[in-house]
């Protein structure tokens, strides 16, 4: 029937079969290569969101491949996969109805009371200075102006935040359009990555030289597992201090906790130094509305909320994962927030992550010498009887 109406069905030509090589020089190749890298380099330049739905989207399939592996037990791979999205989705959901206007009530009236609180920080500082000065600990320059100085930065800082986060009208559309677009380029490249991770692990492996695919195949474990484990866990970390952070300075009686606990879950992200940058806010709050007594136990709860992180959460929860230096996990931060701004301070840690399993697959792999030295580097196979 099917010849009868339309003939036979034509198939797609196969480009690949019987190919005739086409020479080139290494040098060419070389030069082939680089032009991709500096085209797709300079493409990620002029649309560099590109590059953050891309590693969203990717930070998104590694943190998701826990429950999905939890849910994997018990349910089929794809089933899997729609559970947990589906717990993302309602956790997203019942954020916004509950907690997002809860916070941006208790921003704004965070905003509105900065002058306020840099009034009370003032005062503290001057009594400070006061007391320096008269036991003769201060430079010959003058407190007042050292004060002022210090009040006026601290209330144009406040007031600057406030002002591009809520922004205008039209700002607030064009920013909320581009989120959500961002979004759900992440949800899709998520999505990808998790339905079709077994099918581009198998188009990793070809691409690799055949004798270098077990190596290959290791490589791609070793990525997977660290920043699976880092991201997934960052995750929880992040969420596990802005919420005891917030619950502590509500019993201490700290007004604004929730708005407070998010910025620490926020400054968190950053490695030894976000428990202390997100302690400032809340100490000046403190200070400002409750004294030097809940200024002070405010202090200690942040310094046991920086207890809590490096002591448990992070070894219980990510353990031993970047295998890097703090110092040079700090200088990385550095250096990516230097570049990148706080993309690069959030990125930075992940691609440390990444250049350490890739430096220690290198490392026992490259040989220098002659290649008839080469041959005492392979491992001998042991034959066994009867092969």
């Amino acid at each position: 029937m099917r010849r009868k109406l339309g003939g036979r069905r034509r198939r797609e030509p196969d480009v690949t079969a019987h190919p005739t090589p086409i020479r080139i020089s290494r040098r060419t190749r070389t030069v082939l290569i680089l032009a991709v890298i500096v085209t797709l380099a300079y493409a990620v330049y002029l649309v560099p969101s590109v590059l953050t739905t891309a590693v969203g989207g990717i930070a998104l399939a590694l943190v998701l491949s826990f429950p999905v592996r939890f849910f994997s037990r018990f349910v089929p791979h794809g089933i899997a996969i729609l559970l947990s999205f589906l717990l993302v989705v309602g956790i997203i959901v019942a954020a916004a109805l509950y907690l997002v206007p809860i916070v941006a009530q208790q921003f704004s009236s965070l905003i509105g009371a900065a002058p306020g609180i840099a009034t009370s920080a003032e005062q503290y500082l001057r009594d400070a200075l006061d007391s320096l000065e008269n036991r003769g600990l201060l430079p010959n320059d003058d407190p007042q102006q050292l004060i002022s100085r210090v009040r006026e930065n601290l209330v144009d800082a406040v007031r600057s935040i406030g002002s591009s986060l809520v922004g205008g009208v039209l700002g607030f559309v064009y920013s909320t359009v581009n989120f959500l677009v961002t979004l759900l380029g992440v949800l899709f490249i998520g999505i990808y990555l998790l339905v079709d991770v077994r099918k581009i692990k198998a188009f990793y492996l070809r691409a690799a030289p055949h004798d270098y695919r077990s190596d290959a195949r290791s490589l791609w474990n070793a990525f997977g597992y660290s920043l699976s484990r880092y991201l997934g866990g960052l995750a929880l970390i992040l969420l596990i201090q802005g919420a005891v952070s917030a619950v502590g300075l509500f019993f201490i009686g700290v007004p604004y906790a929730l708005v407070l606990g998010a910025i620490v879950s926020v400054t968190a992200i950053i490695p030894y130094l976000g428990a202390f940058l997100g302690a400032i806010p809340a100490l000046l709050v403190a200070l400002a509305f409750g004294g030097l007594t809940d200024a002070f136990l405010t202090a200690l709860l942040f310094l046991g909320v920086q207890q809590l992180e490096g002591n448990f959460l992070t070894p219980k929860i990510q353990g031993d994962t970047l295998h890097v230096h703090p110092i040079l996990v700090f200088l990385g931060v550095i250096v990516g927030g230097g570049l990148f701004g706080i993309l690069g301070v959030i990125v930075a840690v992940p691609a440390l992550a990444v250049l350490r399993v890739l430096f220690d697959f290198l490392r026992v792999r490259l040989r220098t010498g002659d290649p008839a030295g080469a041959a005492h580097d392979v491992p001998k196979v042991r034959r066994t009887p009867g092969r």
